[in-house]
C-alpha cells in the first residue's frame, strides 16, 4: 500500500486517491444534458402577442352588435375574427355602479400539449370605498386588435387587482 505516517501518537496510512475518470466523464455528461434541458424549457413556446387597445370609435360594428351583447354579462376573455383580423375582448360582467375599470397588461401564446393557449393578463380596478359613484349598471370591457394570425385553441384570463 502507501506510506505510513506518524500523527499525534499513532500511525495513519496514506491512502491513494483512485479517482475513476469514468465517473467524472459521466458527471459532466449529466450536467451538460441538464443544462440543455433547462435552456430549452426557458426559451420554449411563450410568444408575446402585439396588440393595440381600441377606442370606442375604432371597434368594428360586428363586435359592437354581435359579440358585446352576447358576452358583456360575463367576466372573461374571448377572441373573434372580423375582416380577417383577430380581436380580443375582455369583459368584467355587470357591475352595479360606475368606477369599475380594466386594462390589458399583456398577451402571450403558450404551447400546451401541441395546442395554443392565449394568456390575457389584465388589471381590474374596483372603486374605492367612499367614492361618489353613479348608481347605474355598467359593463366594463376592453377590446384589442392583435397581431395573431389564427385563433388560439383556448384562452385564459389572468387577473390582478
Amino acid at each position: 500500500m502507501g506510506r505510513s505516517f506518524f500523527i499525534m501518537g499513532g500511525f495513519v496510512e496514506k491512502v491513494k486517491c483512485r479517482c475513476n475518470n469514468r465517473y467524472v466523464i459521466v458527471a459532466i455528461a449529466v450536467f451538460i444534458v441538464f443544462c440543455i434541458i433547462l435552456a430549452i424549457n426557458l426559451t420554449k413556446g411563450d410568444k408575446e402577442v402585439e396588440y393595440r387597445v381600441l377606442n370606442d370609435a375604432d371597434v368594428p360594428q360586428d363586435i359592437n352588435s354581435q359579440v358585446i351583447p352576447e358576452y358583456r354579462d360575463l367576466e372573461r376573455a374571448l377572441a373573434c375574427i372580423v375582416d380577417e383580423k383577430i380581436y380580443v375582448v375582455v369583459t368584467r360582467g355587470e357591475k352595479p355602479t360606475s368606477g369599475y375599470e380594466l386594462s390589458i397588461d399583456s398577451m402571450e401564446v403558450e404551447k400546451v400539449n401541441g395546442n395554443s393557449n392565449l394568456v390575457v393578463n389584465a388589471k381590474f380596478k374596483d372603486p374605492e370605498p367612499g367614492d361618489s359613484l353613479s348608481q347605474v349598471l355598467t359593463y366594463p370591457l376592453c377590446i384589442a386588435e392583435t397581431s395573431l394570425e389564427e385563433l388560439p385553441d383556448s384562452i385564459e384570463l389572468r387577473v390582478r387587482y
